[in-house]
């Protein structure tokens, strides 16, 4: 009966569309003397705006797309960052209840500066934990995948945050974040995004091409359905964040459905 008790409250902590995706994820289980964590607040339900879609007719799309995909693995550059900057992804919240350490969520972000100013803060110690900040990958502007932090490990990409009723409470004098399931994915932005603006002129075509990429890769890896595919500013429970300005989500559905991701 004790052993029965425990499996069940571990399927409790499952987030309901796992439950029901058919992909099994595998949880410790609860500490002695778990208790409940507290909930989110309220907030908006997320609505993805990628759809299905099974053909693409560019076949040049595909076939470029194809043979970034398949270089992919050789072509993503990698930086090592400061260990004050990121952490372990965490077995247990902060009240014992198990949590699972495979990422389930990706959250897009922009750079506002340049790709390399973002590096420098992720690269620099930050011993205040106001300061400490990080992204699993980056891509400039030119294309290019830099990974900052492999998916095993939590990024600071988001502080007081939430997704659909779910966050993870590490520290029981703080509120929860989406970080301990997430994957923190940040478009460098154009030059004249460099401000406080509501937009800018948007981001490239090898910006777009990158991403799929990157996001066909983790989709498949972690099975994150694509309407765990999220931005900034609908996890921030905040209201002060508002990236990424200007995404343009069609042109991530045409690239999505021409790898074959969105069928």
């Amino acid at each position: 009966m004790g052993l029965a008790l425990v499996a069940l409250a571990a399927i409790a902590f499952v987030p309901l569309w796992q439950r029901h995706s058919g992909y099994s994820a595998r949880l410790p289980a609860p500490l002695p003397n778990a208790r409940p964590a507290p909930m989110p607040p309220a907030q908006a339900a997320w609505s993805t705006p990628l759809s299905k879609q099974c053909a693409v007719n560019d076949r040049a799309l595909v076939a470029r797309l194809k043979a970034q995909r398949e270089g992919h693995a050789s072509n993503l550059k990698r930086v090592q960052i400061d260990p004050s900057n990121y952490a372990q992804r965490a077995a247990h919240d902060a009240f014992g209840n198990p949590l699972s350490a495979t990422p389930t969520l990706v959250v897009l972000h922009e750079t506002v500066f340049g790709l390399q100013s973002a590096l420098n803060t992720f690269i620099k110690h930050n011993p205040r934990d106001a300061d400490q900040v990080s992204y699993h990958l980056l891509i400039g502007e030119n294309g290019d995948a830099v990974e900052a932090l492999h998916p095993r490990f939590r990024a600071y990409g988001a502080g007081y945050s939430a997704f659909d009723g779910e966050w993870a409470v590490l520290n029981p004098e703080l509120p929860g974040s989406i970080n301990n399931f997430a994957l923190h994915l940040s478009l460098e932005t154009p030059l004249d995004g460099e401000n406080n603006a509501s937009g800018h002129s948007g981001y490239s075509s090898a910006q777009y091409d990158s991403l799929a990429v990157v996001l066909a890769d983790w989709m498949k890896r972690y099975h994150i359905p694509k309407e765990r595919i999220t931005t900034h500013r609908h996890v921030d429970l905040g209201a002060e964040r508002a990236d990424p300005r200007s995404f343009n989500w069609q042109a991530l559905q045409q690239r999505l459905a021409a790898l074959g991701m969105l069928c």
